[in-house]
This record gives structure tokens, C-alpha cells and sequence, in this order.
């Protein structure tokens, strides 16, 4: 058994590479998630809510139009104790899931390989059922990331089982 298989074509090697930077996205991804969770359990609602009011004012009087600047205004004009709980518990849960399993990915765990393909694929799958509902360009092209990163670690996995052999 070779203790680290390195890939030998250059096919293998660009999979690879690939595989590489997409658990490293994830792992970024559940980063930030992780971040932006605790803050949103820690600052108070007020404190948020004018915030972003201050952050979006001075975008909106130069471009009223800006779509992301809009929707962070309706988002602070909307939300409360309870949605900016949720979003932070979502936010918390979700980055740590992906920073532990990207990690374990990263570090050549093999068991956590299936439990990322899984879990991957829920994450898949409820991204399809929000599109259903609240379609987004953005939601549609993170969803296919999201499977391209999904048959890379299965690929990977794969790979990795037959240097076991």
C-alpha cells in the first residue's frame, strides 16, 4: 500500500488539483459561515439592523438599483430576534459541518469520504427544493458547484480505495 498516492497522468493530476481547490473552497465556505454565524449570535438585532442600514445608505444614493444593496436593505427592514437566530444557528451548524469535513477530506480521512458524499448531496438537494421555490442564479450555480465538488470527492474516494487494494 502506498502511503501517499500521487497521480501519475496528467488527466489524474488535473482531477486531482481540482478535487484540491474545491474542498478547499468548502473548507474557506464553512470558514466564513462559521464567522458570520457567531456574529450574528453575539451582535444585538439593533446593533445589525443599523449596520446595515449604515452599509447599504451610501451604495443606495449612489446606485439605487443595485440588486445586492436592496436586498440587504429589505433583509435588515425584516428581520427579527427570531429569523437572525435561526440564520446564526444555520449559519454556525452548517460552516462547522463543512470546515470538519473538508479538514477531514483534506487530511486523507477515508471514512469521512461517504459521509461528505452524503451530506454534500443533502446540501444538494435542499439547495434544488429552495430553487423550486425562490429561484436565484446565484443558488443554480453554487447547486452545480456543489455536484461538481460532490463526484470530485467521489472520484477522489475511489482513487484513494484502490491504492488500499
Amino acid at each position: 500500500m502506498q502511503a501517499n498516492p500521487v497521480p501519475h497522468t496528467a488527466r489524474e493530476k488535473w482531477f486531482h488539483r481540482l478535487f484540491e481547490i474545491g474542498i478547499w473552497i468548502k473548507g474557506i465556505d464553512g470558514l466564513v459561515e462559521v464567522i458570520g454565524g457567531i456574529l450574528l449570535l453575539s451582535v444585538s438585532l439593533e446593533a445589525l439592523n443599523h449596520y446595515i442600514i449604515d452599509l447599504v445608505q451610501t451604495e443606495i444614493e449612489k446606485d439605487s438599483g443595485d440588486l445586492i444593496v436592496n436586498v440587504l436593505q429589505h433583509a435588515a427592514e425584516h428581520l427579527t430576534k427570531s429569523s437572525k437566530l435561526t440564520a446564526g444557528i444555520y449559519l454556525l451548524g452548517n460552516g462547522a459541518v463543512k470546515l470538519f469535513l473538508a479538514t477531514c477530506v483534506l487530511l486523507r480521512q477515508l471514512w469521512c469520504y461517504p459521509i461528505a458524499i452524503v451530506i454534500m448531496t443533502i446540501f444538494i438537494l435542499l439547495q434544488c427544493g429552495r430553487l423550486g421555490f425562490h429561484f436565484s442564479w446565484s443558488m443554480l450555480i453554487a447547486t452545480i458547484i456543489d455536484v461538481g465538488i460532490t463526484l470530485l470527492i467521489w472520484r477522489e474516494y475511489r482513487r484513494l480505495e484502490a491504492y488500499k487494494l
